[in-house]
């Protein structure tokens, strides 16, 4: 690991130099085209990108996959599964594919026709 460190250290800066140049060509670009708002400097789309960071999350990377708020969604999904019979189950599942506009899950016993 410490092999690739003294690479990762030199490409993340160069990336993080690289986006806010990036920022600074698309703003001056188009804000005082658009708003006529101010040209900004490379130091001050720094700041930007520094701000939008602590307003919104993240810089990129790896997606933010919901975690913990994910899991406990599923957690709770799976219980409430659970204690239902298997014809709610079922009922729920076709209400819920029929609701979002997708086909109705295939089961494993189709229902018998009258």
């Amino acid at each position: 690991m410490r092999r690739k460190l003294w690479l990762k250290i030199p490409l993340g800066i160069g990336f993080l130099f690289l986006a806010v140049f990036i920022l600074m060509l698309l703003w001056n670009a188009l804000i005082p085209v658009i708003f006529h708002g101010p040209v900004i400097t490379f130091w001050q789309a720094g700041g930007l990108l520094i701000l939008s960071k602590l307003l919104f999350g993240r810089f990129g990377g790896r997606p933010h996959r919901g975690g913990w708020h994910r899991n406990m969604w599923r957690r709770r999904f799976e219980e409430k599964m659970a204690s239902m019979t298997p014809e709610e189950r079922e009922k729920f599942k076709n209400e819920c594919f029929s609701r979002f506009g997708e086909r109705k899950m295939q089961t494993d016993n189709p229902p018998q026709a009258s």
